[in-house]
């Protein structure tokens, strides 16, 4: 009689490692490859961006801090701002100490953005499994994975994203049967980091009412209150100091948005803008699947009817991008999770087989997406790119002064106070200068959106994303590049002739 033996602790140890982190591994895996690859940010990120410099580089100097100079449409909290360069400060110190590059503060910070985002959101899909099992928890964090905009974005420093990590906290204890941090959760995210989490807000508080019989009116609306009073101390303190004037950021921005309407001037979309566009980019094969979600488990209905109406509701106002939305995209993929689960299980059955290949193809097809959505963001940081390459090409050990100017869209695609190198090199993103105004200027390099500049020679250019082309063949999409920011030297500023530079096309 043979007998097997059991499994040593080792293993099964390993196996419950697996078990407990092996999706937080594979999904924080993608997001910090995508924060290697893609360090640089855009103008949408340019306040919390230069916040983080300021604060972990001038500290209490704050007569230096570059919000002063350049405020912004609308003031922004420094909250966000502060929590996470305050965690990565004793790295960012470590790194300076053995004296590398700005650029991987940069990097520390927005790492530490992604783990505190990502928790959030393993804390989400934790309650998703204890609600609808392990299979449909596996489906979720592979739907994460082969999306591109949810992880993409998840270390990126925007207001959005900052409410994004309270927002899944809130559908945890949504899940979880606690509908009085749910509320809390929502009410610090409007309050503080993001004003039209409201609009989401508003519907999951009504179906809360509706559906848990263990709130009441009275005591909700105690919690948000009470809620709502703490978050506006903490925020006006703070930032009636960074600002050094009265302020309550969300509120001004929320008169500008909602009150004013200016938010249009940015662009304005069509009303079914997010179902038809922003929606099906980044869920992919999520989007026709939560739909099918719906009818295979009534129990997700209350969970998708709030976060439904939440786009809709966003669908009124002109001025639209997918980043506005993208608290909706945890809460799909959960219904799209039941779809896939569903087909897993039944995978043995007459028809059902085919659809759970199908299903393993548009599985593919969405990772193909997301590739190349990726490559195509990743040629969208040409100003970044240009500074990063001038820098590598002048070389010179010289104590002269290197006086770089940044125009206003190299500014906007990639540069911040991070990408900066220090002494002998300056820079200045002084605006409203005319063509004809730089040949009496004293700088002595440019990056400009212009190809000729009088007085100066055009150095390099540097590519940046375009468009995309159908064609025949593999890939099926081709990436249109062309160049986007100019690098010039000032011809009167004899040391530029010492180097070897590839001119522009």
């Amino acid at each position: 009689m043979t007998t097997t033996a059991p499994p040593s602790s080792s293993s099964s140890g390993f196996s419950k490692y697996l078990r407990d982190f092996g999706w937080d591994l594979l999904i924080g895996s993608i997001a910090a490859f995508y924060v290697i690859m893609v360090p640089y940010t855009k103008v949408e990120e340019s306040f919390n961006v230069q916040a983080m410099h300021d604060i972990l580089y001038h500290r209490h100097h704050i007569d230096k801090y570059d919000h002063l100079d350049f405020p912004g449409v609308v003031p922004r909290t420094f909250m966000g701002a502060l929590i996470f360069s305050v965690l990565a400060s004793p790295l960012v110190l470590l790194m300076h100490a053995i004296h590398l590059p700005k650029i991987y503060s940069l990097l520390a910070v927005r790492m530490m953005e992604g783990c505190i985002v990502l928790l959030a959101l393993r804390f989400f899909r934790i309650q998703v499994r204890r609600k609808f099992g392990y299979h449909v928890e596996a489906f979720f964090a592979i739907l994460t994975a082969v999306q591109f905009h949810l992880l993409f974005y998840s270390t990126r420093p925007l207001p959005n994203i900052l409410a994004f990590g309270l927002v899944n906290l809130a559908y945890s204890f949504w899940f979880k049967g606690n509908p009085y941090a749910t509320l809390r959760c929502l009410t610090c995210a409007s309050i503080v980091f993001r004003c039209d989490t409201v609009l989401l807000f508003g519907p999951i508080g009504i179906e809360l009412l509706l559906q848990s019989k263990s709130i009441s009116i009275s005591e909700a609306i105690k919690c948000c209150i009470s809620s709502a009073f703490l978050c506006i101390v903490f925020t006006v303190l703070l930032d009636t100091v960074m600002w050094q004037r009265i302020l309550w950021p969300e509120l001004e921005v929320f008169w500008f948005n909602s009150v004013l309407n200016r938010s249009s001037e940015w662009g304005t979309q069509s009303f079914h803008w997010y179902f038809t566009s922003a929606l099906p980019r980044s869920l992919l094969v999520a989007y026709p699947l939560c739909l099918a979600g719906v009818l295979l488990d009534r129990r997700v209905m209350q969970y998708i009817v709030p976060v439904f109406c939440f786009v809709l509701l966003y669908s009124k106002l002109p001025h639209k991008e997918l980043r506005f939305i993208i608290g909706s995209i945890p809460m799909f993929n959960v219904s799209a999770a039941i779809t896939a689960s569903r087909l897993y299980i039944n995978k043995k059955k007459d028809g059902w087989r085919w659809l759970y290949i199908m299903l393993l193809g548009s599985f593919l097809v969405s990772l193909g997406c997301s590739v190349m959505t990726f490559i195509a963001s990743y040629y969208n940081y040409p100003g970044a790119y240009a500074l990063k390459a001038l820098h590598q090409a002048d070389t010179s050990n010289t104590t002269k002064e290197k006086f770089v100017h940044i125009d206003a869209f190299t500014a906007m695609n990639g540069v911040s106070r991070f990408c900066e190198n220090e002494y002998p090199w300056r820079y200045s993103k002084e605006e409203g200068i005319a063509l004809d105004e730089y040949h009496d200027r004293n700088f002595t390099y440019l990056l400009n959106e212009h190809f000729h500049i009088d007085g100066y020679k055009c150095l390099f250019a540097v590519n940046g994303f375009s468009g995309a082309r159908l064609q025949v063949g593999f890939p099926p999409f081709l990436l249109l590049k062309e160049p986007k920011v100019f690098v010039h030297g000032n011809m009167r500023d004899g040391d530029i002739d010492h180097f070897s530079w590839p001119g522009c096309p």
